[in-house]
């Protein structure tokens, strides 16, 4: 099953860090936070990914094409131009990078992937949360409700959009932008079937979490997956650096693979 991961945005709320990179780019504990995400999906056996990249593409795609190298201890022979590679720490994935350009929106980016993915169920998530969230579990939650789309549901303090589900794990309502707190919001690690492409337009400005979603949950076709544990998103300056902190102290709750 492939996992595509949403990494075209601006990032703006990140200030300086994004002016020269991507937002799922931008460093935890010296490893990009693209790198993470794709670490717990790989934890689990999952490595074909496809990058939809936008804003600052060419920086995704050097990061990935140079990887082998910039993580393997190499002698160069200057006079031959001789490269032998020692001790490869390079990762079992293959890696399309996709440029869905710079200004589209995550629906539009999503439906440029459709004829990477083919007519299979894959996965999708942002390029900027990571979670300890359990991807068979995931899945096997995604299969027994039998619909079309599965996102994972988390329950943080405040400041994102909400989702109202049924004791069945329907989505009865998606609301982007809830007045109240302790809500079940949207936190990516969707499990998606491919008849999900006939509810987004082929326009770059369709958003994923609007008429997609909204649509899916009226047609009864979008179930939750509750998460109780760890998720959180790299959203402004401040989620780095408590994300960073956690790293640097062995508490990241995401790191659930060994080094």
């Amino acid at each position: 099953m492939k996992v595509v991961i949403l990494a075209g945005g601006l990032g703006t709320r990140l200030g300086e860090e994004t002016g020269i990179r991507p937002k799922p780019m931008v460093g935890i504990g010296g490893h990009p936070i693209l790198w993470h995400i794709m670490k717990i999906y790989s934890f689990y056996g999952f490595n074909d990914f496809v990058i939809l990249t936008g804003y600052k593409s060419e920086v995704i795609k050097d990061y990935f094409v140079n990887y082998y190298l910039n993580n393997s201890d190499v002698t160069v022979d200057l006079s031959t131009n001789n490269v032998e590679v020692h001790n490869n720490t390079s990762e079992p994935w293959k890696v399309t990078m996709l440029y869905t350009g710079r200004n589209t929106l995550t629906g539009g980016r999503i439906k440029k992937a459709q004829k990477f993915i083919g007519n299979e169920p894959f996965m999708l998530t942002y390029g900027d949360g990571v979670s300890n969230v359990n991807i068979p579990k995931l899945i096997e939650s995604h299969k027994q409700s039998g619909k079309l789309a599965t996102l994972t549901a988390y329950q943080p303090e405040g400041r994102f959009g909400s989702i109202d589900i049924s004791n069945n794990g329907q989505v009865n309502k998606f609301q982007e932008k809830p007045k109240e707190g302790g809500a079940w919001i949207n936190a990516g690690f969707f499990v998606l079937q491919p008849e999900i492409f006939n509810y987004i337009s082929d326009d770059d400005n369709a958003i994923w979490e609007q008429d997609p979603l909204k649509n899916l949950s009226k047609d009864g076709e979008l179930n939750a997956y509750k998460h109780d544990g760890f998720w959180h998103a790299m959203d402004m300056l401040k989620d780095k650096i408590d994300l960073n902190d956690m790293w640097a102290q062995n508490k990241a709750p995401w790191k659930i693979w060994k080094d």
